[in-house]
């Protein structure tokens, strides 16, 4: 059973995001006093009086918008109201019921559920603001103001009365799988592809998608949540205080709380100084990864492409020699239904646990086929090793000295490890803790 959906609805700047972190007890949405920051739905779980959901952040609804992004936001907002169990429309005391406000009231008439109005920016509860709101016909409007938490109680106790009942009981072991990249290389034509619908904005216009969005699905039978950022530039092309900051440091986050990365390149494009870097960050933090190579179908192809492809690859990604590339095209799909095993595989890679003797087995052979070096007539010795950690996997070593090991033997020793084990698509970490002859 699936876990009850609050979504929140209304026009631009009415406080929505406020809203949804206020309750959701952490800056999930971008809050900023410009319309339209909010432009994806974004999703994040909320509890109340032990009773559980799932709250929906939509954009601001412009329902007379003809241009293509706020046709986008109704369209987002119209999927997060046909999920919805519960509908919250929000609306703003300060400048009263507006045109937009009659507009999204009718069509939330026309849903068939539940809907309950939020009247918001209330500060002082002055009661008498609330009565031309009653004109919109959902019911008794509820004060709030939820840059001060004034009523919010009060609002998430209707709420609740109308939630379906819920057994607690929720999909476990879903892998979380974030898509980064520069502006514009096709993460979010990616996310959508794999989705099946049109869950985030798609646009020539680099900076379209601005938070981490995390959409829940399900394939071949197997939960996953899929994270859409936005796209990383250089920090001295963005303002420190501008929104597009903000979607950055979201992305970076992305990186940090998800199971496996897909850093996706721009094939008809040279890879840049930024695609290097995203992709170090990427490893930096220990995380499996897949290479794709989007926008394939755009690259004018001969028998030796794939080979000149891969060895530029290796070249700028020398740090990160485990990676594995993939060739799509997010427009037409190309090898799109492969992303999904590749990200399994480079998981399965990082989440392997080597038995300690087998592991001694390995590095035994590897000592003896290439002995340690010297250093100041002091040799290396290894007196065993295990597994510490998984995820990346982290390999302890026992030795006489830990300043006796060499970088070059370092790599010699994780490339045995590689070679016995296949930890493709995941970065290995090796340390050296120095161990007393009679402790060994």
């Amino acid at each position: 059973m699936r876990k009850p959906i609050v979504a929140v609805v209304g026009r631009p700047n009415v406080g929505k995001s406020t809203f949804f972190n206020k309750i959701c007890g952490k800056r999930i949405s971008i809050i900023k006093d410009t319309p339209g920051v909010t432009r994806d739905y974004i999703v994040a779980d909320a509890e109340w009086c032990g009773r559980e959901f799932t709250l929906i952040d939509t954009g601001g609804i412009d329902m007379k918008s003809g241009d293509p992004m706020g046709k986008h936001i109704l369209s987002q907002a119209r999927v997060a109201m046909d999920m919805a169990d519960v509908i919250l429309l929000f609306a703003d005391a300060k400048t009263g019921v507006v045109s937009t406000d009659h507009e999204v009231a009718g069509l939330l008439r026309a849903c068939n559920k539940p809907v309950l109005l939020a009247v918001n920016k209330l500060d002082n509860f002055e009661m008498e603001k609330l009565y031309d709101f009653y004109e919109l016909g959902l019911g008794e409007p509820i004060p709030v103001s939820c840059e001060q938490s004034k009523g919010l109680g009060d609002l998430l106790d209707e709420i609740v009365k109308l939630l379906p009942a819920y057994d607690g009981k929720e999909p476990e072991g879903a892998l979380s799988i974030a898509i980064v990249g520069r502006p514009n290389v096709g993460k979010s034509s990616l996310t959508n592809r794999l989705l099946g619908f049109n869950r985030v904005i798609v646009s020539d216009v680099a900076g379209t998608t601005r938070d981490a969005i995390d959409t829940p699905f399900r394939y071949k039978g197997k939960e996953y949540i899929l994270i859409d950022t936005a796209g990383m530039r250089r920090k001295r092309s963005i303002d420190d205080d501008s929104v597009e900051s903000y979607s950055v440091l979201r992305a970076l986050a992305a990186v940090k709380r998800a199971d496996v990365v897909l850093i996706v390149f721009d094939a008809s494009q040279e890879l840049s100084e930024q695609d290097v870097r995203i992709a170090g960050f990427v490893h930096e933090q220990g995380k499996p990864s897949v290479v794709l190579v989007n926008k394939w179908d755009a690259v004018e192809k001969d028998a030796y492409t794939v080979n000149t492809f891969n060895e530029k690859i290796a070249a700028d990604l020398a740090f990160m020699p485990y990676h594995t590339a993939l060739y799509i095209s997010a427009q037409t799909g190309l090898r799109v239904d492969k992303v999904i095993e590749y990200a399994e595989n480079s998981y399965a890679s990082a989440s392997k646990r080597i038995p300690t003797g087998t592991l001694n087995d390995v590095v035994r052979e590897a000592v003896a086929m290439n002995e340690p070096p010297t250093s100041s007539g002091r040799r290396l010795k290894i007196y065993y090793a295990t597994q510490a950690e998984t995820n990346p996997p982290k390999f302890v070593f026992f030795v006489n000295d830990d300043t006796l090991v060499h970088f070059s033997y370092r790599r010699y020793l994780e490339n045995a490890l590689r070679r016995a084990f296949d930890f493709t698509g995941t970065p290995v970490r090796l340390t050296f803790n120095r161990k007393k002859e009679e402790e060994k």
